[in-house]
């Protein structure tokens, strides 16, 4: 089974306006409503696929059932910690020439509450998939992936870790399954800037030297590369039309990839679905669909 964990999910308010006009009442030309952090988004795009998930985490209040009811009406798992205080918080992302975000805080996260996350950890059994994916909110240690991995360590669970900077080099000694900074990400692990395909695999290696058994970086419209536990590498370049949408990309190339590697074990089809997977949701007004996803590989092959 994949397990993924959200610490900080929320309810996404995408609202579109012909002009963002301060101190004057704005009108929407458009709005759409989704569960949103990334962990819930590899949970969606896995369902997308036809792979079910267990999405864990934390939800508070009113918006809290919301967005559990959002996921169960697309026939999502749910094992969420309920916390009794607070609301799961509300981002607003307005799109106006270019966009505009205004992310919520979210819920205080107690000791206890972590405690009834870590029960619901005890079950993974040798062979799942924890996906650890996002920020960290700021009532929480910031070792938490460190934690968790470490009070896994002897379960043989295969860990896919999703984060940025210290969160992603300070789990590299435990060994994760895979990695997926973008490139980005990648140039500030490093402080430099990656431009081109062949930097990123460079800078790839040296974080599977670190500990990382596998690292994908997607590099958006470049495309993405990939190191396996061999230290086999590969590149692809980014299938698809003009990107449209590129939040989530990135999760969905995490859950393309896994549903690649559940598919034959074979690291070149995982690559290539993520690709193909991420591409798919950038191009999209929502996230992947698994006839565009085989499209798109079918073009990579072709």
């Amino acid at each position: 089974m994949i397990y993924t964990v959200t610490f900080n999910p929320s309810v996404d308010y995408i609202v579109g306006l012909e002009k963002l006009m301060p101190n004057r009442v704005n009108r929407t030309r458009e709005e759409l409503i989704y569960p949103g952090g990334k962990g819930i988004n590899v949970s969606i795009v896995l369902k997308n696929l036809g792979i079910d998930s267990i999405a864990l985490g934390f939800l508070a209040g009113d918006t809290g059932v919301m967005i559990q009811n959002m996921l169960q009406k697309e026939g999502i798992f749910t094992d969420f910690v309920t916390i009794e205080e607070g609301m799961s918080r509300i981002n607003v992302k307005i799109k106006e020439n270019g966009t505009t975000e205004i992310n919520g805080m979210g819920p205080k996260i107690s000791t206890r509450d972590r405690n009834q996350l870590y029960e619901k950890l005890e079950r993974l059994e040798e062979n799942d998939i924890l996906v650890l994916a996002g920020s960290i909110p700021e009532s929480m240690p910031d070792t938490s992936y460190v934690d968790i991995m470490r009070f896994l360590e002897k379960r043989n669970v295969k860990i896919v870790v999703d984060a940025t900077k210290e969160l992603l080099t300070n789990v590299l000694p435990l060994h994760p399954f895979l990695i997926k900074p973008n490139h980005h990400e990648l140039g500030e692990i490093f402080d430099t800037e990656i431009k081109t395909k062949e930097e990123a695999l460079y800078y790839a290696r040296q974080l599977k030297e670190k500990g990382a058994e596998n690292v994908l970086v997607s590099m958006a419209s470049l495309g993405a590369v990939f190191v396996s536990e061999d230290g086999t590498a590969y590149m692809e370049k980014a299938p698809g039309g003009v990107p449209v949408n590129p939040v989530g990309a990135g999760d969905s190339m995490v859950a393309g990839f896994l549903a690649g590697y559940l598919e034959n074990k074979n690291y070149k089809n995982a690559f290539q679905m993520g690709v193909a997977t991420g591409s798919a949701s950038a191009c999209s007004v929502g996230f992947a669909t698994r006839d565009a996803v085989l499209s798109l590989k079918t073009e990579m092959n072709s």
